[in-house]
């Protein structure tokens, strides 16, 4: 069965990278974090590859493939981000990675440092009998989302970047009957305030 984890990064360019971190670390140092915590990430979801058959996908802002391809290896697909708000992105990385063939589709992005392996096996895995697995994040968002097939429902009339994305979420696939499995609640690195836990995985 044909399993795929989608990553949405950016390539760290000074200035267009982490931007609410520049007050706190400035524009090099912002760009310095989006750089490790993509490649922190990215081991985090090839030690899963290193004995669960997943294809992983990074669709990325900013850069270009080979730029992506010398900064984290050949070993990924790269792929750039479609033109449009988060939901259309992930909307559309969702219906590309079904499209090839997937038959369980999980997307995270860079923000969350706690994803572990085991997060993402259990990710994968409730999707057997659930129609939607969700990672809720304590700022009133998500930080993993999974599907065994297209919603499109889900990633329209979000208001993305705001505290209500879980709940507007959580309603539309209550409208929809949805059965939905609950990943642990996890924190972002988004703000200044957020760095002391990306501290210890330094």
């Amino acid at each position: 069965m044909r399993e795929t984890l989608i990553i949405f990064s950016r390539y760290p360019e000074a200035g267009k990278t982490k931007t609410r971190m520049i007050p706190a670390l400035d524009a090099k140092g912002a760009a310095e974090l989006q750089r490790q915590m993509s490649e922190h990430t990215l081991n985090t979801a090839r030690n899963l590859k290193s004995y669960r058959d997943i294809t992983i996908e990074l669709h990325f802002a900013g850069g270009n493939k080979q730029l992506m391809a010398e900064w984290l290896g050949k070993d990924l697909e790269y792929i750039p981000q479609v033109i449009g708000d988060l939901g259309y992105k992930m909307r559309s990385a969702f219906e590309r990675a079904f499209s090839l063939g997937s038959k369980r589709v999980v997307t995270i992005g860079t923000d969350c440092p706690d994803i572990d392996r085991a997060i993402l096996e259990a990710a994968f895995n409730s999707l057997s009998d659930r129609d939607l697995v969700i990672g809720s994040a304590t700022d009133g968002g998500y930080y993993l989302i999974g599907l065994n097939c297209t919603i499109p429902e889900l990633f329209a009339d979000i208001n993305w970047g705001t505290d209500r994305v879980l709940n507007q979420t959580k309603a539309i696939a209550t409208q929809l009957d949805l059965n939905i499995h609950y990943l642990k609640t996890l924190s972002d690195v988004d703000r200044p305030e957020d760095l002391a836990i990306w501290q210890k995985y330094i």
